[in-house]
């Protein structure tokens, strides 16, 4: 089976570049130490985690010491969550969390498991009609014994930016830890963490032609975590089991090359989702209406709603015409129930099921945009008509 001719599902995940490839090479079989081995070939190893680790904290502007290499993002969110909250329930400091109606799954279920088996106190504040978390929704659901807010930098599924350094501020004039996953904002601007009020940051470096299978956890080196794998001391004793340095090596190399070629990413992608945003609901009036906020919004995302339709068969028809995209969290994308995202932001059954992602890249052309624009609106007007008995289907 042949891959899509046009790929637009990069918020799902992005090809490996060719030079992150050439990065981890040596790593799979000449360069091949534990680094936790001491003898010179471990010792090799042990420098090119290091070196990874530095590039990674110099790309961030972050402490080497807090940069924690996991197994992907969700256990990057799965320790920041579960590791505060246990480490503030043992102190004795909180027993409370904040985070959205529109996290990622790997925050918002891991939050409820904290709640509903673990008797931690939960609180999740509403999104506008954008999806936009607001500040003072945060600010008024703190109590005493909140330990963590958890708010994602942009959502995977319609792209909104949050509001996300305003509520890390809140969090810090209230002493309260302030977690955020960026997963799909960290290749899409610069950093400075040692000035952002955010304590811990998730990243997964296969949302932007990294390796998958590795994940980072920003976590400040004077914050305690309770370990969620136990076993070992790597990684401050943190985060259990031998370290896969090709992952790690490719992880730094990805992140060099995001923040490298940043302004030239931009300005490619830039204006093909323009069109998309712009084009899209202007063809297919009443049965199209764009998801998200208009402009805070993720440079390379483009997200739609469709009226009385199935997400799933518009991949599905889409993924036969050659053109391969998603209908929210790659997570889920296969599940057919309404997206918690889209009703979360207002919009009802009509259209909470229909919901289409198309997320662009560096291969992407002006080309590939004219082919959605070209085949989606048939599509849409053939599932129209069979949703409403217009065409008649064979036995």
């Amino acid at each position: 089976m042949q891959p899509n001719a046009i790929y637009l599902d990069h918020g799902a995940t992005t090809p490996l570049h060719p030079a992150v490839l050439a990065a981890m090479a040596p790593y799979w079989s000449e360069q091949f130490g534990n680094p936790s081995s001491h003898h010179r070939t471990g010792y090799v190893a042990a420098r090119a985690v290091r070196a990874a680790r530095d590039m990674v904290a110099d790309l961030l502007g972050a402490d080497a010491d807090a940069v924690l290499f996991t197994g992907c993002g969700s256990e990057s969110n799965n320790l920041a969550l579960r590791g505060v909250m246990a480490a503030a329930r043992a102190a004795g400091r909180g027993n409370h969390l904040i985070t959205s109606a529109i996290e990622h799954s790997a925050v918002l279920a891991t939050a409820r498991q904290l709640r509903d088996l673990y008797g931690f106190d939960l609180t999740i504040v509403p999104v506008d009609e954008t999806g936009r978390v607001r500040p003072a929704d945060v600010a008024a659901a703190i109590r005493p014994d909140t330990a963590l807010i958890s708010i994602m930098a942009a959502n995977n599924e319609i792209g909104s930016l949050q509001p996300w350094t305003e509520i890390g501020a809140l969090a810090r004039d209230r002493g309260i830890l302030f977690h955020s996953d960026a997963v799909q904002l960290v290749a899409t601007r610069r950093w400075n963490l040692r000035d952002e009020p955010v304590d811990l940051l998730t990243i997964a470096p296969h949302k932007f032609y990294g390796p998958k299978g590795v994940g980072i956890l920003i976590a400040r080196p004077e914050i305690y975590l309770v370990p969620a794998l136990t076993g070992g001391g790597h990684e401050r004793g943190l985060r259990a089991g031998t370290l896969n340095v090709p992952l790690i090596v490719g992880t730094a190399e990805a992140l060099r090359l995001a923040m490298a070629e940043l302004d030239e990413r931009l300005a490619h992608v830039g204006p093909l989702r323009d069109r998309l945003l712009a084009e899209l609901p202007a063809t297919l009036p009443g049965q199209c209406v764009v998801t998200g906020h208009s402009t805070e919004r993720l440079p390379h995302h483009a997200s739609f709603a469709f009226r009385n339709l199935s997400g799933n068969d518009l991949l599905m028809h889409l993924d036969v015409a050659g053109i391969a995209a998603g209908s929210g969290s790659a997570c889920s994308s296969g599940d057919p129930k309404p997206s918690t995202v889209l009703q979360a932001c207002g919009l009802g059954p009509a259209w909470a099921t229909g919901g289409l992602r198309l997320t662009l890249g560096r291969q992407n052309t002006a080309a590939d945009v004219d082919a959605v624009l070209r085949v989606l609106p048939p599509i849409v007007a053939d599932l129209t008509a069979l949703a409403t008995g217009l065409v008649a289907v064979p036995a």
